[in-house]
């Protein structure tokens, strides 16, 4: 499906937000980055490939579950947005996948929570079935990011950002949520899936997945992964969701209420 986005004002549509975009470009992922961080494309390129090495050592050991809203809002700062874009970039085919996953389910208010770069919430708001996307992330550096790479590829009228589910600006159901690579993030993800199955509407789907493990070596050090967490997740999965089949081989799945 081609997605053409039209700028705000009637001028020349931008090019279209498809899969295969993504798959060449990223949305214009380099430019708009070396833009907003004010850098030369060459030191952009420079910094990527050690932007999670980077990123680690900012990690202060284990998590102090009362501190992980501090560190990815303020802790992390920028250098977020490199190691996304890489891991973006270099994992392009499956992020693919996961944009061809949305595009099947995406409609109406859409909440892209923890939403990063800003890759799906860019592709949902291209989707003319899509009504509005609401970006919510606790890093501002993410956010205004995201604010901008809306503006210049012409959907800023269809995105908002935000810190967080509770302002109040935001709608009180949505009919899809789109929560990829961030639960295994949060120290509390059962309590998460509470909240998303109180705010999706009774007809909605939820775009999940997680990884609930700190890698064999250690390579995963932000992800939270104790035995009664995990159960807990599943437990509180169980009882709020039943999953919807669909064709795409990746570890993220639909769910709509139980």
């Amino acid at each position: 499906m081609a997605l053409v986005v039209e700028r705000q004002g009637g001028a020349a549509p931008a090019s279209p937000l498809t899969v295969e975009r993504f798959l060449a470009d990223g949305f214009a992922l380099r430019p708009q980055l070396a833009s907003f961080l004010q850098i030369a494309p060459q030191e952009l390129e420079r910094r990527l490939p050690s932007s999670t090495d980077d990123l680690a050592a900012l990690h202060p050991g284990a998590f102090d579950p009362d501190r992980v809203e501090q560190f990815y809002e303020d802790a992390v700062g920028t250098g977020h947005l490199l190691e996304l874009a890489a891991w973006h970039l270099g994992s392009a085919d499956y992020i693919a996948d996961t944009l061809r996953l949305q595009q099947r389910f995406a409609a109406g208010q859409v909440l892209d929570f923890g939403g990063g770069i800003g890759s799906h919430a860019l592709a949902a708001a291209a989707l003319p079935q899509v009504e509005q996307v609401w970006f919510v992330d606790l890093n501002p550096h993410n956010r205004a990011f995201v604010e901008a790479r809306a503006a210049e590829l012409g959907l800023a009228a269809k995105l908002r950002c935000f810190r967080d589910l509770a302002d109040p600006a935001l709608p009180p159901r949505f009919d899809t949520i789109v929560c990829l690579d961030v639960l295994e993030h949060l120290s509390d993800p059962a309590r998460q899936l509470e909240v998303f199955a109180e705010r999706l509407s009774p007809a909605g789907i939820a775009l999940l997945n997680w990884y609930f493990f700190k890698g064999f070596q250690g390579e995963y050090p932000f992800h939270f992964d104790a035995p009664e967490l995990v159960e807990a997740f599943f437990r509180t999965l169980q009882s709020q969701f039943l999953e919807v089949f669909h064709p795409y081989l990746i570890t993220t799945r639909a769910y709509r209420l139980a």
